[in-house]
């Protein structure tokens, strides 16, 4: 035999382990320093957002919403000042009010308010309820006009629900 078929003969004997290599910084830092970094930023994020437990404290801390009470009031019928030929006013208004106690003091206080509801209405034209800045503008009036007949002002809101001009 010759010295290469000896060499030959000892690999095949059950050294075919390779030597073992080190990782290189590079390699070890790309494959797994930074995907680690990756995971760990993510987990915080999803914490931190509250999709795994970090956002109790922010459900308890809502405050409760309150249910809006609305009070209607009785259908308007009136003729709108100006020339002939006459025209006419119909409007149904609910309003928005505070709390449930506030709907007795309007009852209480419900000629006041259609009175002051009457005078205003009575004085329009029929220019000034046309579009919808004008029906604003109306809307501010009647809610001035509301809360200043009714003392503490309890009314938040006024809602149309018909309004007719003929």
């Amino acid at each position: 035999m010759s010295s290469t078929d000896t060499d030959d003969t000892d690999d095949t004997d059950g050294e075919d382990v390779p030597a073992k290599r080190k990782l290189s910084g590079k390699v070890l830092i790309l494959y797994i320093v930074l995907p680690l970094i990756v995971l760990i930023g993510a987990g915080v994020g999803v914490y931190m957002s509250g999709l795994l437990g970090g956002g109790e404290e922010e459900h308890a801390e809502k405050p409760v919403v309150a249910v809006p009470v609305f009070y209607d009031l009785p259908e308007f019928l009136v003729n709108l000042s100006g020339e002939a030929p006459r025209h006419f006013l119909k409007m149904t208004v609910t309003l928005q009010i505070t709390d449930a106690e506030a709907a007795l003091r309007l009852d209480a206080e419900l000629p006041r308010v259609l009175d002051a509801f009457q005078i205003f209405l009575r004085e329009l034209r029929p220019e000034d309820v046309s579009g919808s800045a004008g029906m604003l503008r109306v809307k501010e009036e009647l809610l001035r006009r509301i809360n200043l007949a009714v003392q503490p002002p309890v009314v938040k809101d006024i809602l149309f629900k018909e309004v007719i001009v003929q």
